[in-house]
C-alpha cells in the first residue's frame, strides 16, 4: 500500500485581515446573512479598511470568505449606553475611530448560513479578544441584534425575550452565541438600528472585560498566555461499525469544544477498537487491515477539527506505507492542516506481535497556541526526544499511551513528570481503559491520564495540574500558562535547562528539524 498523501485530506481555514479585494465576497455574505438590509457600499467598506485595517477581519475557508467582522476603537464615554448604530459606527465609515480609546466596539459580525455550526463566530470573537489584549484595551462592547424576537413579539416584550434567552429557555441566533463567547448583557437599547426588522430595532449592549488591561502605561505588563487542554481517558468497547466509532469520537470533541479547549488529546492505538467488528485474524494481519481505514480516520478527524474549532491530537493509528507498518500520531489543526509524528521507539511487544517499524524524525509542530511535540507512549521514556523537541521550541508535549497494567503506566507517568522538570514544559498524557475480548493482544489496560507541570512554587501542588480517576472513561480539562514557563526558566528555584553541563555532554539529533 503506497504512502497516503496527507495534503489530499487537508482543508484550509484561517482568520485573516480583510482587504479591498474582498468587497464583492463580503457583500454576498451580507446579502445571505441579512436579507432585506442594505449591504456595505464600496466607499464604506474601503473607509473601514483605510481607517482601522486591524479591526476588519474574516474567516477564509478553501479560498472563500465565509465569515467576517468589523470593529473600531472608541472613547466610549463619549457615547454612553443608549446610543444607536449610526452614530457609533459613523454610518459605517468609522471615521470616529480613536486609537487612544480603551474600548473595542464591534459594529458587525456575520457567518455564511451554509457554514454555520463550524464555530466560525467563535474564531472571530477570539480574534477580537486577542486584538483587545494586544492593544491593551479595557473591554469589547457590542450592540447585538436579537433577530429571533420578531417571531415572539406578540407574546412577550423585548426584555422578556432577552431574559428567556439569557436563562436558556429560548435560543437567539445572535445573542445566544455572544453569551456563549463570554459577553455579559448590560442593557437593552431601543431604536438601535431601525432597518433591522427582525430585531424590531432593538439591540443588546454586551461587554467582554479584558482582565489583562493595564491602565498604567509606565508599568511593564506581561499577560498570561493560557492554553486549555482536554485529555480523553477513552474506554475500549466493542462496536459494530466505523460510524459508531465516529460518534464516540465526535462526542468527546464536542465536549472539549463546548469547554473552549485549544487541544484535545486521544490515547495511543484507540483505533484498535475498529477490530472488534472485523473478522478475527492473526495480530499482524489484523492491524494491516486496520491500516486500510486510514483515509476514513483522516477524513473524520480533519472534519471534526474544523467543525468544532479545536486542535486534535488523534491518539495514534497504525499506518501502512510502502509495505512498512508504523504507529503514527496525527495532529489535526483547527485550520484544516495535518501533521504526523511516527513512534520513534518501538516496544518489544509491538515488534513481536505486529511488526511495527520505528520512525526517524522528531517533529515539532507549529500551532495557533505555540509549538508542540507529540511523543507516543514509549518515546516519553527516552529523555533525549524531549530535549531535542524543546530545543526546537516545543512548550507542551502530548503523550498518547496504551499500557496493560499499573507498572507499565507508571513508567509513562513518572517519565512524563521528569520531562516537565528537566525541560520546564507541560506534558499531557492520555490512555485507554476497558477491554476488547475479541481482539488479540489488546487484553487489559490501565490508565490514569493527566496534565503535569514543572515542580516548583508557581505551579500546582505535586506538579499535577489535573488527573483522571484511574480506569474509568472520563475527560479532564486544565489551563496551562505558557508565560509562566518562560518566567520559570529564568527565575525558578532550580534552572535545569540553563544549568546543563554542555561541557560534559550534549544531545545531537541526526534528523533534520521540521518546524
Amino acid at each position: 500500500m503506497p504512502g497516503i498523501d496527507l495534503a489530499t485530506f487537508e482543508k484550509r481555514i484561517h482568520v485573516r485581515p480583510l482587504t479591498r479585494d474582498d468587497y464583492e465576497q463580503v457583500v454576498r455574505l451580507q446579502e445571505s446573512c441579512f436579507p432585506g438590509m442594505k449591504p456595505w457600499q464600496r466607499d464604506q467598506f474601503e473607509s473601514q479598511i483605510a481607517v482601522f485595517p486591524e479591526g476588519q477581519i474574516c474567516v477564509e475557508y478553501e479560498g472563500r470568505v465565509v465569515a467576517s467582522s468589523s470593529s473600531l476603537i472608541l472613547d466610549f464615554a463619549l457615547y454612553g449606553d443608549f446610543h444607536n448604530w449610526q452614530e457609533v459606527a459613523d454610518d459605517g465609515y468609522i471615521r470616529n475611530h480613536n486609537p487612544e480609546g480603551t474600548t473595542l466596539y464591534g459594529i458587525e459580525i456575520m457567518v455564511d448560513p451554509e457554514f454555520r455550526g463550524m464555530k466560525l463566530a467563535r474564531r472571530l470573537y477570539d480574534a477580537r479578544k486577542q486584538l483587545a489584549q494586544r492593544r491593551n484595551l479595557m473591554r469589547i462592547v457590542l450592540g447585538g441584534r436579537i433577530p429571533g424576537y420578531a417571531a415572539h413579539k406578540d407574546e412577550m416584550t423585548a426584555r422578556q425575550y432577552v431574559e428567556k434567552v439569557v436563562n436558556k429557555s429560548l435560543v437567539d441566533p445572535v445573542l445566544t452565541t455572544q453569551i456563549s463567547n463570554g459577553f455579559v448583557l448590560k442593557r437593552l437599547i431601543r431604536s438601535y438600528l431601525r432597518a433591522d426588522m427582525e430585531s424590531l430595532g432593538y439591540a443588546t449592549l454586551l461587554e467582554w472585560t479584558n482582565l489583562d488591561y493595564q491602565p498604567d502605561v509606565h508599568k511593564v505588563f506581561v499577560p498570561a498566555r493560557s492554553v486549555r487542554i482536554c485529555v480523553v481517558q477513552y474506554q475500549m468497547r466493542e462496536i459494530r461499525s466505523f460510524e459508531e466509532f465516529a460518534r464516540q469520537c465526535e462526542y468527546f470533541v464536542d465536549v472539549a469544544s463546548d469547554y473552549k479547549s485549544d487541544f484535545i488529546l486521544f490515547p495511543e492505538l484507540f483505533t484498535l477498537q475498529l477490530l472488534s467488528f472485523l473478522p478475527a485474524q492473526r495480530p499482524g494481519l489484523a492491524v494491516r487491515e486496520l491500516a486500510g481505514y486510514t483515509p476514513r480516520y483522516l477524513e473524520l478527524f480533519t472534519g471534526l477539527a474544523l467543525k468544532h474549532d479545536i486542535n486534535i491530537i488523534g491518539g495514534s493509528h497504525f499506518t501502512l506505507e510502502d509495505g512498512h507498518l508504523y504507529n503514527a500520531s496525527y495532529l489535526f489543526r483547527r485550520n484544516g492542516g495535518i501533521g504526523k509524528q511516527y513512534k520513534l521507539h518501538v516496544t518489544p511487544n509491538e515488534r513481536r506481535w505486529w511488526g511495527v517499524e520505528p520512525g526517524k524524525t522528531v517533529e515539532v509542530f507549529e500551532t495557533d497556541r505555540g509549538p508542540i511535540s507529540i511523543q507516543i507512549c514509549y518515546d516519553i521514556e527516552f529523555p533525549e526526544v524531549s530535549r531535542i523537541a524543546v530545543e526546537r521550541g516545543a512548550q507542551i508535549v502530548f503523550v498518547p499511551f496504551c499500557t496493560d497494567e499499573r507498572y507499565a503506566y507508571l513508567r509513562v507517568r513518572y517519565c512524563a513528570q521528569a520531562r516537565c522538570i528537566e525541560n520546564h514544559i507541560y506534558v499531557a498524557i492520555a490512555g485507554t481503559v476497558g477491554n476488547l475480548p475479541a481482539v488479540e493482544n489488546i487484553d487489559i489496560q490501565y490508565a490514569q491520564s493527566g496534565i503535569f507541570t514543572p515542580s516548583d512554587i508557581p505551579f500546582t501542588r505535586d506538579a499535577i495540574a489535573s488527573e483522571c480517576t484511574p480506569n474509568i472513561e472520563t475527560v479532564i480539562f486544565d489551563d496551562v500558562d505558557l508565560e509562566l514557563l518562560k518566567r520559570h526558566r529564568q527565575t525558578g528555584s532550580v534552572l535545569n535547562w540553563n544549568d546543563r553541563r554542555k561541557d560534559l555532554y550534549q544531545v545531537v539529533a541526526r534528523d533534520r528539524p521540521k518546524v
